[in-house]
């Protein structure tokens, strides 16, 4: 992990550096990525099936596109029960959680007996992208899936790669508590163009949700406006403020939780001691060694993690608020008397005792966060990301008597004669 110390010359420039590599999207990304889309747009399902068995080494075309209801009840059949289970009171947690975002239409009545309004009406079709093969996640269908169904979206397009033509039971299982009735067994930039255009055997959809790597990431950033879109997700961050109270073992462990995702995520601790800083530093070796994938951890941490060590705890917050992470852990004595420091970030975990891991699966809220410091003006994905809001005006003679001379000085004062007529005429109508 890179180390920087806050008192030394170009510490801002090296972390600036760090966070500019994880924002970037690649040429060849984005040249790859425009390719796909421009193919599935012009040739459907045709350019949709070359790219799945070219990347994924399946073909849809003749092994089946869709997993059926019958095939994920089956699939979840199979799974060990106390893994059901598990997911079961995920579900349920993440169910109650969410049900405090669904929002109301209102209506109010003015002094002029004008009728003014708000409408949350659903989308009217969500698709949501699921991580398939080596990094499938389970989890991650629940927490998508279920905001969609509290919001009433009607339709629900389940899209997730199968490399190789292999089905991951556990997703399968996720799906069928989730109650989702199909799925389609495609994935990358090619799924999210499908969805957004519709091919002959994939529904187009209104709005794409749901995490993914670069190329699905990058895929829905040049899709929107076609489609609506939940984040501009990226590599998963986790940032860890630490105070002498904390254990250096315990830090360790959820530095590398977020390590172990991808070579391009990010693992960042800021701590004013430098005690702990050494003693954390000089843990993640064995740690690392310990773990399955040492390979991608080691990568994260020497090409986007770092140790920062500053001179207090105020400055430590007011770094973490200029990197606006994806996963912030107060690891504080008193972490909630900091909380109303924090500006920035999409999931806040408080103490010793909170881990972001289990904000990854059962504690509630949703873990489809913004990255890349997108926390600076992005929320987690919740119900309010399925639904839409309509204004309601009813105007009254009485308020087009009181208030539409002003409107006509306004657009009068705007150049726009046709706006003060279209006003005007009904004043004249009222006054005849």
């Amino acid at each position: 992990m890179l180390l920087i110390r806050t008192n030394s010359q170009g510490w801002k420039e090296k972390l600036s550096g760090l966070l500019d590599r994880m924002r970037t999207t690649p040429p060849e990304v984005d040249i790859r990525v425009r390719e796909i889309i421009s193919g599935v747009k012009d040739r459907g399902d045709v350019a949709l099936f070359e790219y799945t068995k070219a990347y994924d080494g399946f073909d849809p075309e003749h092994e089946g596109l869709c997993i059926t209801g019958d095939e994920i009840a089956a699939a979840a059949l199979r799974v060990p029960t106390e893994i059901t289970e598990a997911l079961q009171v995920a579900a349920g947690r993440i169910s109650a959680f969410h049900s405090h975002q669904k929002e109301l239409s209102w209506f109010i009545t003015d002094e002029t007996g004008t009728l003014l309004g708000q409408k949350v009406t659903p989308v009217g079709s969500a698709g949501i992208y699921i991580p398939g093969g080596r990094n499938a996640f389970p989890s991650t269908v629940l927490m998508n899936v279920i905001p969609a169904k509290l919001a009433g979206v009607e339709e629900i397009v389940v899209v997730s790669p199968t490399p190789g033509g292999v089905l991951n039971e556990t997703l399968l299982a996720a799906a069928h508590v989730a109650g989702v009735d199909r799925i389609y067994r495609i994935g990358g930039a090619q799924a999210v163009a499908a969805l957004a255009y519709g091919t002959k055997s994939v529904p187009k959809v209104d709005k794409v949700v749901g995490p993914g790597n670069i190329y699905v990431a990058h895929a829905k950033r040049l899709l929107q406006g076609v489609i609506g879109i939940d984040a501009f997700a990226g590599p998963s961050e986790i940032l860890v403020i630490a105070d002498d109270g904390a254990d250096p073992g315990t830090i360790v462990c959820d530095l590398l939780s977020q390590a172990e995702h991808d070579v391009m995520a990010s693992s960042i601790l800021i701590t004013a001691s430098e005690r702990l800083a050494r003693e954390v530093l000089g843990r993640l070796d064995a740690a690392v060694d310990a773990l399955p994938r040492k390979d991608t951890i080691r990568a994260s941490l020497h090409d986007h993690g770092a140790c920062i060590v500053a001179k207090d705890l105020n400055e430590a917050i007011d770094i973490a608020n200029s990197v606006a992470p994806e996963h912030l852990e107060l690891m504080l004595k008193d972490a909630h008397e900091y909380l109303g420091r924090i500006r920035n970030a999409g999931a806040v975990f408080l103490g010793y005792q909170s881990p972001e891991a289990m904000g990854d699966y059962i504690a509630g809220p949703n873990h489809t966060l913004p990255t890349g410091s997108t926390s600076r003006f992005s929320s987690p994905l919740g119900v309010y990301d399925f639904t839409k809001r309509t204004s309601i005006i009813s105007l009254t003679a009485q308020a087009i008597d009181l208030l539409g001379p002003m409107a006509s000085r306004i657009a009068r004062a705007e150049d726009l004669e046709a706006h003060a007529r279209s006003v005007e005429c009904r004043l004249n109508k009222q006054r005849s």
